[in-house]
């Protein structure tokens, strides 16, 4: 993305912002709150519509594409507040993330042809053969998502983003509010989906614990604006960044706050 800027009445949420994710990474945008930070993921998803700049996905320029249209062309997200339907079933849920590639059209659908039948039977069979089983979540896919916990349906908003064949995924906060255990799961799964799925991650995270190890590229924002990119290690030694989250220019603050992140997780 390139010089993107979003306003709504006369404050700007982004300000010229522009960074690259590079393709087999982990990206990290990271910032305090309302930096921007998830401004951004509704920009290059396309809910919002910048005033200036553009969105490049694998050389074509989508920043006019509908959302419908990017999923199609590969990008997939998650939200910072779980967006499933609670009344459906794990199963039904995920099914619904593979509704842009389907070829089925509403005749089709209305008196469900054999091809029809064809084209279920081998998304149910995808899903439950390797979304289902990467995930961990086969015992609860025929439950209602209104009855798991808050950990659980976050990984069933992630089977319904990888159900999407992302190209790149972007993850809103993908381990706000769950305990250690659930973290760490879900931060073995991100890792495993770059590394065996071959899929582009770009993740807003406050869990500065879990950005730094798992990111190989750190942005960070502050009121709208790019103030730092680079290296995790590089990152956290920035006095832009120290100064954004701590109002001083103390850097050996900060690195302390990271190494209580990690504390807390391996306690």
């Amino acid at each position: 993305m390139h010089g993107l800027t979003l306003a709504f009445g006369g404050v700007k949420a982004l300000n010229d912002v522009a960074f690259s994710v590079a393709p087999g990474s982990i990206t990290s945008v990271i910032g305090p709150n309302g930096a921007g930070k998830t401004s951004v993921f509704n920009t290059i998803s396309g809910f919002y519509k910048p005033a200036t700049g553009y969105i490049r996905f694998e050389g074509q320029d989508i920043t006019r594409l509908a959302p419908p249209r990017r999923a199609a062309r590969g990008l997939a997200r998650t939200f910072q507040n779980i967006a499933l339907f609670r009344g459906l079933t794990v199963l039904d849920n995920i099914k619904l993330g593979r509704h842009c590639h389907l070829k089925t059209g509403p005749l089709g659908a209305l008196f469900y042809s054999p091809a029809v039948r064809r084209e279920e039977e081998a998304l149910r069979t995808e899903i439950e053969e390797r979304i289902i089983d990467f995930l961990e979540i086969d015992h609860i896919r025929k439950a209602p998502v209104g009855a798991l916990s808050y950990g659980l349906q976050k990984r069933v908003e992630l089977a319904r983003a990888l159900a999407m064949k992302p190209k790149l995924l972007l993850l809103d906060e993908p381990v706000a509010g769950m305990n250690r255990e659930e973290t760490e799961d879900m931060a073995r799964f991100i890792l495993e989906v770059r590394r065996d799925w071959g899929v582009t991650v770009l993740m807003v995270e406050h869990d500065m614990g879990m950005v730094m190890d798992l990111s190989d590229h750190v942005v960070v924002l502050n009121f709208g604006q790019v103030i730092a990119r680079g290296l995790p290690q590089e990152v956290q030694r920035n006095p832009e960044v120290v100064k954004a989250y701590l109002g001083s220019g103390n850097v050996a603050q900060l690195r302390e706050r990271f190494q209580r992140y990690r504390r807390k997780e391996v306690a």
